[in-house]
């Protein structure tokens, strides 16, 4: 299948179903599978996710092929206290690239990120953060996203 039957654009609130089996065909690759409690937890919080967020915290950078969301890119907004490597405040964080197993290769994640970048530079955000896969790390660098050698440790409390 060639590219140029792919459209792109941002997704909206008609696309819910489709962001949701996207959502969910992108953590079954990257988990290699989930059990079904899993799978039905993600489709009870992520309607109500997507209808809250969508076009506001959260632009859904989209490929589009036969009516049908092919690829995702998701860009998160997030506002902090400012500090001086955020000086507005302003962030992102990329995450739920993916793209249906049968269009990869084809250069739609990457055209996906560049229109992350490039929302994330009109709209003013001081950086973008991301956790790479194996499989997007190439991706990411070639776009430009480097390693971070951080002064803190990355830790968390499960609740």
């Amino acid at each position: 299948m060639s590219v140029m039957s792919v459209t792109f654009d941002t997704a909206n609130n008609k696309d819910i179903s489709e962001l949701i089996r996207l959502r969910i065909a992108y953590i079954m690759d990257d988990y290699g599978s989930i059990c079904e409690a899993d799978k039905h937890a993600m489709e009870v919080q992520l309607p109500d996710f997507f209808e809250r967020k969508l076009g506001k915290d959260l632009i859904a950078f989209v490929a589009r092929a036969d009516g049908q969301l092919v690829a995702t890119a998701y860009l998160l907004l997030i506002e902090k206290p400012a500090n001086p490597s955020m000086q507005n405040g302003l962030v992102g964080e990329a995450l739920s690239v993916f793209t249906e197993k049968e269009y990869r290769g084809q250069g739609i994640s990457t055209r996906l990120m560049n229109e992350v970048v490039n929302y994330a530079k009109e709209n003013h955000l001081c950086y973008i953060d991301l956790k790479a896969t194996e499989e997007g790390y190439s991706l990411y660098k070639k776009i430009g996203f480097e390693e971070r050698n951080q002064k803190y440790k990355d830790m968390r409390l499960k609740l």
